[in-house]
């Protein structure tokens, strides 16, 4: 059973804090590990041409998320090629298969125009051809077809180095998801998170990167880091690190492998949240025994309260996607609760009355629901809501389940999954609450933080 204080801070908040004044708060630290390159680009460039019979007026599918969940659209994927056009083949077929909203199926590859008979036999509502060719440089053509109307819906060839044929692959799936359900797909993107090692007691966390499906690791930093946020509009990471004498906030930028310190403040720091435009950060601040949340200039560093506690614990800020709002977590009503206010700060609208604690709030990219986390009945719950508070349903449960960010499309929730032995992993899960899968990490995860979709 989950023990549950009678003032409920969210637990990586909570160790945070523990970290920051405890006896061990100040003893690991060393200089964060600067000077990696990651370019957001492709690298050698991406030229992309429309092919022939390319219909951009054709129907987009009639098909409903909520159908799709119990009725995946079938798709035929044939294979690319030998090689890495095997590969190309198999990431998109990962890519549509993980979000529970296609079935794919197998055919022979081919080129020109398919034989639709036997799909329309198979009962595939679309199909799609492809090819590869290259080596050095690398051309990728594919064609996406509606097998009922026997018609091509796109066309595209992607001529690029080598070295990206993974996000090919991924800007293909996306281009499909997108053809297919209306709405742009989230395959070409990146999480952010904490990989853990070590023991349960003196775990190791370091900022890491990888594409959404595990693929690309990358270990960003060498010292303790906790509750990472990626930028909404950059290649950038705003994070708490005790690589100086005191937690502080810092920004790494993923390009260039530069990272900098966000000002010092007077109380100590806890996890960032970035606005919309990726001008300025929301951080909460613990001093004494509570914490209130600031509004901080990226660029300037400027600082501005916008709670006054009165000794509450205000946590967990998550803008709305215009700017506007900011929902977080208090206990100013006696117990942890949802709050919405005005991003400029003043009076709070409490959000959530359900039993229980609430924390992690996070607002979906859409605007259309808030997910947080929720302590009742000795039970860690992941849920949504709607922004004015109806709606709640629980998605998933566990010993401890935390930390939920939305993928750029909201369809779509990235959280950390715990045991009673203490291992971290990280899971996505479908706002329809199908579809939980773990994203393989070469250590444990905590704390994922979604990308942007890669432009």
């Amino acid at each position: 059973m989950v023990s549950i204080s009678s003032r409920y801070l969210p637990d990586h908040e909570a160790e945070a804090l523990a970290e920051a004044f405890g006896p061990n708060g100040m003893r690991r630290r060393s200089l964060l590990g600067g000077g990696l390159a990651m370019g957001a680009g492709l690298v050698g460039g991406l030229t992309a041409t429309p092919l022939s019979a390319w219909a951009a007026d054709a129907p987009e599918a009639e098909i409903t998320v909520d159908q799709a969940r119990t009725a995946p659209i079938p798709i035929v994927i044939p294979s690319f090629g030998p090689g890495v056009g095997e590969q190309i083949t198999q990431v998109v077929t990962n890519d549509l298969s993980n979000t529970g909203l296609f079935k794919v199926l197998p055919g022979s590859a081919m080129s020109g125009t398919p034989d639709f008979a036997p799909y329309k036999a198979m009962g595939a509502h679309a199909a799609v051809t492809g090819g590869f060719s290259g080596s050095g440089s690398i051309r990728v053509e594919f064609r996406l077809w509606d097998v009922l109307a026997g018609q091509q819906i796109q066309g595209t060839a992607y001529t690029t180095n080598a070295a990206n044929w993974r996000r090919i692959a991924h800007i293909i799936g996306d281009v499909i998801y997108e053809r297919m359900l209306g709405e742009k797909g989230y395959f070409d993107t990146r999480i952010g998170f904490i990989s853990r090692s070590g023991s349960v007691h003196q775990p190791r966390m370091r900022l890491a990167v990888m594409d959404q499906d595990g693929a690309n690791c990358r270990i960003l930093s060498s010292t303790q880091t906790k509750l990472p946020a990626f930028s909404p509009v950059r290649d950038q990471i705003a994070f708490l690190s005790y690589a100086s004498s005191v937690p502080r906030i810092y920004v790494f930028d993923l390009a260039s492998g530069h990272q900098r310190i966000i000002g010092d403040f007077n109380g100590v720091p806890l996890g960032p949240h970035y606005s919309p435009d990726g001008s300025s950060l929301v951080v909460p601040v613990a001093k004494g025994s509570g914490s209130d949340l600031y509004s901080v200039n990226i660029a300037s560093g400027a600082k501005r309260q916008i709670t006054s506690s009165g000794g509450a614990i205000n946590v967990s800020p998550s803008f709305s996607p215009d700017g506007s709002q900011i929902v977080f977590n208090s206990d100013k009503g006696g117990s942890p609760a949802l709050y919405i206010m005005s991003a400029s700060g003043g009076s709070a609208r409490r959000l959530s009355y359900g039993s229980g604690h609430y924390g992690d709030s996070v607002w979906s990219p859409r605007g259309d629901l808030i997910g947080f986390t929720r302590i009742s009945g000795g039970q860690f719950s992941l849920g949504v809501m709607n922004p004015d508070g109806t709606g709640e349903r629980i998605m998933t449960q566990g010993y401890t389940v935390e930390s939920p960010s939305f993928c750029p499309n909201g369809r779509v929730l990235a959280f950390s999954r715990s045991g009673p032995n203490g291992g971290a992993a990280i899971h996505t899960i479908d706002i329809t609450g199908f579809h939980e899968q773990a994203i393989p990490t070469p250590e444990g995860g905590s704390g994922p933080t979604w990308s942007p979709l890669n432009v």
